[in-house]
């Protein structure tokens, strides 16, 4: 059995961590709607995400010597973090496709929401007027972006975002249960290993030929997600969930830019009301969990002292 241990907190390191990990991943996102665009397929896109990550990977813990770093206890862990995230993938990945990229990005803000409905209803925590209010007014944005009645967007790219929104809500506590006894490298490292095994057998069906542009945009794709992956588990290593999430707001910014250059496309009206609904909503969640987390340890010194 492994030995669980709470590693201590870092959380202005975790905050920058996050930072650069959206920058990574706004960036990735990017590269995977030009990619789907192109006319690669979305399992392929999924296959290059991990087989091109595994090289940079193994390159880091080869470069930081910390290639001791395979060894794992735990993984059955790894393997159903990876399920879950490659289930998710499939479902962002699609949705960023179908959806312009300020909107995919905008809706995938719906986490901090799911993650208040799932620590509720299966982790049993005591959900408050503050965060069910913030919850309801973050689902409110979410129904102004899909704009239902108004400008199209495509339904079936809003009903994958969001159901992959609420995987990675799952995925976080998966990582912060991991980041325990796993570095970050651990994490990453399995997590591509089993999503580069789960694909390979799609390629003869999905894989294309590309020109050296090809090429060089798939494997862009796999280095930016795999800087933004380590970036990620690393921050959430260092800092709780509810501190570094509200982070990922930022996101937005590198969605509207390269929606701009790419696309020549700005954000719809629609976007504009919404998002700052959601993001707020997100923000009073995070706020509140600090809040409790704060009270959670005080009582807990109290106990101590009281022992």
């Amino acid at each position: 059995m492994a030995i669980v241990m709470e590693r201590p907190q870092r959380p202005l390191y975790a905050l920058a961590l996050r930072v650069a990990a959206v920058a990574a991943f706004g960036t990735m996102f990017m590269i995977i709607k030009y990619a789907g665009e192109s006319g690669v397929s979305v399992p392929e896109i999924m296959f290059w995400r991990q087989a091109a990550c595994l090289p940079v990977i193994v390159l880091w813990m080869a470069l930081t010597r910390q290639l001791h770093e395979f060894g794992t206890k735990r993984i059955g862990n790894h393997a159903a973090r990876a399920m879950v995230g490659m289930t998710s993938m499939a479902m962002t990945f699609t949705a960023t496709v179908l959806l312009p990229l300020a909107e995919s990005t905008v809706l995938s803000f719906a986490c901090p929401l799911f993650a208040v409905v799932l620590a509720a209803f299966f982790f049993k925590d005591k959900v408050g007027p503050w965060r069910w209010s913030a919850v309801l007014l973050g689902f409110a944005g979410v129904v102004i972006v899909a704009q239902p009645g108004g400008e199209p967007v495509s339904s079936l790219g809003v009903a994958l975002m969001l159901t992959g929104a609420l995987m990675v809500a799952v995925i976080n506590y998966l990582i912060r249960d991991l980041s325990k006894t796993e570095s970050s490298v651990t994490i990453v490292f399995w997590f591509s290993l089993f999503g580069t095994l789960l694909m390979a057998p799609l390629m003869p069906f999905y894989m294309t030929g590309h020109t050296l542009f090809g090429w060089l945009t798939v494997i862009a794709l796999g280095v930016t997600g795999a800087i933004g992956q380590l970036l990620m588990t690393a921050s959430l290593r260092h800092g709780s969930v509810a501190s570094v999430i509200v982070v990922d707001y930022t996101q937005l910014i590198w969605a509207t830019g390269y929606g701009w250059l790419v696309w020549d496309k700005l954000p719809t009206q629609a976007l504009w009301l919404g998002a700052p609904l959601i993001i707020a909503a997100g923000a009073i969640i995070a706020f509140r969990e600090q809040v409790l987390a704060r009270k959670r340890r005080q009582e807990v010194s109290i106990q101590q002292v009281n022992d």
